[in-house]
């Protein structure tokens, strides 16, 4: 049983790797968007400075979608996108800029978060990965082994009841043609 097992936790195991792989792949470059995203916000960092024209609650998340998916096994969040709601400022008053800022800033928002999810599936992918290693580990290095050597003590242990049985049933038989000899020879003196 333990045999017929084992290949598919390795399959599991090699699975969650892979996928584990992409994922972090994935997390890289989410995070590289949005460092490059960042790098054009240099631009902007010299008007955020002024006083009084980009409001603080010029972007707020108003909603963080998640579904949920499952791989090999293991529930995991999945990120849908993101609802943001925008600050009241006056369009008269405020510069151009503070809408293409605020565009950019939700989109590092939404970069953030995404990054921040797919860390939750790796960390989730993870602690399944080294449940399902130390499994592996455990019918390859102890349960198959532990199994091999009851089932070889088992045999031999068979073995001799079987060879005992014999050995019981010719004393038994040896016995019985004895008697029957001796039943015998008791009735031929006896004629």
């Amino acid at each position: 049983m333990y045999r017929r097992y084992l290949p598919t936790l390795t399959l599991k195991k090699q699975q969650l790797q892979a996928e584990i792989r992409t994922i972090e792949s994935r997390a890289k470059a989410v995070r590289a968007q949005k460092e490059a995203l960042e790098r054009g916000f240099g631009d902007w960092i010299a008007v955020f400075s002024e006083q009084n024209v980009f409001p603080a609650d010029a972007v707020s998340v108003r909603n963080i979608r998640r579904g949920s998916g499952n791989i090999a096994g293991v529930a995991i969040p999945i990120f849908e996108g993101a609802d943001f709601s925008r600050g009241d400022y006056d369009l008269y008053e405020t510069p151009l800029w503070v809408d293409l800022a605020a565009s950019h800033m939700e989109k590092a928002i939404l970069l953030d978060l995404e990054a921040e999810v797919l860390d939750e599936q790796v960390r989730l992918l993870e602690g399944e990965l080294r449940a399902t290693s130390q499994r592996v580990n455990l019918f390859e290095k102890v349960k198959i082994p532990e199994t091999e050597r009851n089932i070889k003590k088992i045999s031999i242990y068979m073995a001799d009841q079987q060879v005992s049985a014999v050995v019981r049933s010719k004393i038994s038989k040896r016995k019985i043609a004895q008697r029957n000899a001796s039943a015998a020879q008791e009735e031929v003196y006896s004629l």
